[in-house]
């Protein structure tokens, strides 16, 4: 440990395949796999989480709700309806486009501000995982290795999803974020304007557009149309 290493044993796992109740056993989808860890890693791991998550959680958007200690979904559902609360009584027109996050690279936290160690120790534990399979009998698959990756169940993992994710795109539109899910919303009285913010924010196509079609009954649906068709 003075060498921030960690010793190999610490980082092989056992995964159980438990059958699912009134599944066949001889379909792979009917079992659902358990991680079990090597009981001093997982101290470890929390001692490190519980030194780095006050440093890392502030530096994650403000519109990630996702995997983060007194945030919920029900933040953002809260969020959106009062937001078109709002603009109905403003009567302005107002569309919400759902994407997946992609992301692009890690976030850079400074390491200035937390002990050096426990990051280093933190980036030690990504990687370099083996594991073995079992359905419960005395049969075990071969020695499997894992080169980037935390095993399932490891404590850090939503810390370490939400760092890599953590580079949400600047956009006009506000932004509303749960783990990989992105939705942006955006609210004016003209259909144009919105479309013409959703388009960009987006980053569609100069050929393409976002279009509106609005029904009678109040519904409304968008789809994406070659310009001037």
């Amino acid at each position: 440990m003075c060498q921030l290493k960690i010793p190999k044993i610490w980082r092989k796992a056992l995964i159980v395949a438990i059958p699912k109740p009134e599944k066949p056993l001889g379909d792979p989808k009917s079992y659902r796999p358990i991680s079990l860890l090597c009981a001093p890693f997982k101290i470890l791991k929390r001692l490190i989480y519980g030194s780095v998550e006050p440093i890392t959680d502030p530096c994650l958007p403000q519109e990630q709700t996702g995997l983060r200690h007194g945030r919920s979904a029900i933040d953002q559902v809260t969020l959106l309806t009062t937001k078109l609360r709002i603009a109905f009584q403003l009567k302005s027109l107002e569309l919400c486009l759902s994407t997946s996050q992609q992301p692009t690279t890690l976030y850079g936290i400074p390491a200035s501000s937390a002990n050096c160690c426990d990051f280093h120790m933190m980036m030690e534990m990504v990687g370099n995982h083996s594991f073995t399979l079992t359905t419960g009998n005395s049969k075990r698959s071969r020695l499997r290795h894992l080169k980037n990756s935390v095993p399932q169940g490891s404590v850090l993992a939503p810390l370490l999803s939400n760092i890599y994710i953590s580079d949400l795109p600047t956009t006009v539109s506000r932004k509303y974020a749960y783990v990989d899910d992105l939705a942006i919303m955006h609210a004016d009285g003209d259909w144009q304007a919105v479309e013409g913010v959703l388009s960009k924010d987006m980053g569609i196509p100069p050929d393409l557009e976002v279009e509106a079609q609005c029904y009678k009954n109040g519904v409304s649906n968008l789809a994406l149309q070659q310009q001037g068709s």
